[in-house]
């Protein structure tokens, strides 16, 4: 089969299209003739050997997939990388049903970003109707699923920040009430003005570096602040937790890694993001498709900040 494998890790020069043998489906497991796999920007934090898990060599990479199983079910499913190839095997309890009326890329871009999304506002940041969130990064796969989720969750004033005028256009269509550009400069005092004046109760983050500290300096008492990323490298400063304290606020970490396995916390609410999809409520943006060998190109152009919405490898070109 064909698939990307990388034998070394750095950045997208070392990803390179080969000839590996066909995957053996294991007790627990399932064979998915791929037809086309996602492309998340944690997958470069794997080939850079970064990521919050670490990577052996050799591997292919890739987390998500969409294709047939053997007895002809069409799937969506993640997978412990593998999923830059024509085939993937798949842990049995990690695959979905893709419903009529659902594209592939529809679906790949819910199985985890749309989750990730979900997670953050109703499992980490717990919003509730009427309180003001700020989502940075709103023209990516995941923070254009959080813009309309917060809205359809019951969200008072949903902020967007972009690198640039196309993606805060973008990112006012999905539903935003304000759309900014994330320069840490000044960013905490223009949240706080596109909020009315007041401080944001939640931020969705994942930039790191001078972008966290505004974000928490623009977090209101009883605020909570979400990181689920660093995109920037850059580390954010030491937060004090007596600074948490006098300002009744509240830092979380999320990895979708850990829903895994859990119950209600996969197919519950994938099933969910997949039904509001087929029946229009929530609109998945493709980003971009790419033939399997244009896997490196991909990466280039999520690492320069060139694409929004969802990116994938098409197995047919």
């Amino acid at each position: 089969m064909r698939a990307i494998q990388i034998t070394e890790f750095g950045g997208p020069e070392v990803l390179r299209e080969v000839e590996l043998p066909d995957p053996v489906a294991g007790p627990g497991q399932l064979l998915v003739r791929v037809d086309t796999a996602g492309v998340n920007y944690a997958d470069t934090h794997t080939v850079e050997n970064s990521y919050l898990s670490r990577s052996s060599l050799p591997m292919v990479p890739g987390a998500e997939v969409v294709g047939r199983t053997p007895d002809g079910r069409r799937v969506v499913a993640l997978t412990e990388n593998g999923g830059y190839a024509e085939q993937a095997v798949v842990h049995e309890h990690l695959a979905h049903d893709v419903p009529d009326g659902v594209s592939d890329v529809q679906a790949l871009a819910l199985v985890v970003q749309g989750l990730t999304a979900w997670h953050l506002l109703r499992t980490a940041a717990r919003l509730t109707a009427g309180e003001s969130v700020v989502v940075h990064a709103a023209a990516g796969g995941t923070g254009s699923l959080a813009v309309q989720l917060a809205k359809a969750f019951g969200a008072g004033r949903v902020i967007a920040t972009a690198s640039t005028e196309e993606k805060r256009a973008l990112a006012l269509e999905l539903g935003a009430d304000a759309a900014l550009d994330p320069d840490p400069a000044s960013l905490k005092e223009r949240i706080v003005e596109a909020n009315g004046g007041r401080k944001a109760d939640i931020v969705l983050e994942m930039t790191g570096g001078p972008v966290f500290d505004a974000s928490l300096a623009a977090l209101a008492p009883f605020g909570r602040l979400v990181t689920y990323g660093m995109a920037s490298r850059t580390p954010p400063a030491p937060v004090e937790a007596a600074k948490l304290l006098a300002r009744s606020q509240t830092l979380v970490g999320f990895w979708l890694a850990h829903c895994l396995g859990r119950p209600g916390m996969y197919h519950e609410p994938l099933a969910e993001l997949l039904a509001m999809t087929a029946a229009g409520a929530l609109r998945p943006r493709t980003g971009g498709v790419y033939p399997l060998s244009g896997a490196a190109r991909a990466h280039r152009d999520l690492l320069a900040r060139r694409t929004v919405g969802k990116l994938v490898l098409d197995m047919t070109r």
